[in-house]
């Protein structure tokens, strides 16, 4: 059987850009593999708000974070990333998370360089560590792998928002030489700082689109044309979920939901799994 790491090594391996919808729960996941995407990523954003109804704000634990993970990617043949967020602490725990988000059955944990508590990328009030123990916590990182945690880091700086796009480049590129797989720049301002990124650095680079957020949502075509391997969309089947909860509710209000927006009971049962249940149900029951 592959496993995660190697199914996104491969996916890494092959041309062309890989457009990743995020997930943050099970069935989220599910329905992401369903659609056939070979890729997804827990996003910390919608996770701590489907988990705890609160802002990705570093409120969510590693322990919740974990459960929630191993959740994910229980349900799912697809590799699943997961944010790492800034390690839950200094640079031994940096290396526990990473070995913890191994044994959670991650194809990748993401690390990153904020402050503690950290917060939304695209959000006011972020600040980074300073280049040594941006580097340090990545050390670490790369040493539960070498010890041997089979998984992929995911290395991301925010520099780009105090010291600018100069000083999170050169953060990168330090991550990729420290051993990081894939990179990742958050909060680029323009195109012309996103097609910087690809361009400066050495190894496969994520873009993060956040609908509304500090990064022009481009084509997926341009960013593929800028030389980005993923796309990233943390938040984008969250605020469709969000919006289609909120519509239903107003409608609530005055009578009952038109039925026509609604998935129907019969596709539902089957994307959650009764059908798959109630078969392997049969023929156990038809053995005994």
């Amino acid at each position: 059987m592959t496993s995660a790491p190697e199914k996104l090594r491969a996916l890494l391996a092959e041309p062309g850009l890989i457009t990743m919808p995020c997930c943050f729960d099970p069935l989220s996941a599910k329905l992401i593999e369903q659609a056939g995407f070979p890729l997804s990523f827990m996003s910390g954003f919608a996770t701590a708000a489907a988990r705890l109804g609160m802002p990705d704000t570093g409120l969510m634990s590693y322990a919740e974070v974990l459960d929630q993970g191993r959740n994910i990617c229980n349900a799912v043949s697809i590799p699943v990333i997961g944010d790492g967020d800034t390690g839950y602490g200094n640079a031994i725990n940096v290396k526990r998370t990473v070995q913890g988000f191994a044994q959670a059955g991650f194809a990748a944990v993401m690390i990153e360089d904020q402050v503690a508590p950290k917060r939304c990328g695209h959000v006011a009030g972020k600040s980074v560590v300073d280049r040594d123990e941006a580097f340090a916590r990545i050390r670490a990182a790369a040493d539960a792998r070498a010890e041997g945690a089979d998984i992929l880091i995911l290395a991301r700086t925010d520099a780009r928002h105090e010291h600018g796009l100069d000083e999170a480049i050169a953060r990168a590129a330090r991550f990729a030489e420290l051993g990081a797989d894939i990179l990742f720049v958050e909060a680029p301002r323009d195109a012309a700082e996103m097609a910087r990124v690809p361009a400066e650095l050495p190894k496969p680079c994520m873009a993060n689109i956040v609908e509304g957020g500090l990064t022009p949502a481009l084509p997926p075509s341009e960013m593929e044309a800028m030389g980005y391997k993923i796309a990233a969309y943390p938040l984008t089947l969250m605020a469709a979920a969000m919006k289609a909860m909120a519509d239903t509710l107003e409608a609530f209000k005055t009578g009952t939901p038109d039925e026509a927006t609604l998935m129907g009971f019969a596709e539902l049962k089957h994307r959650i799994g009764f059908d798959a249940y109630f078969q392997d149900e049969a023929r156990y029951a038809a053995k005994a």
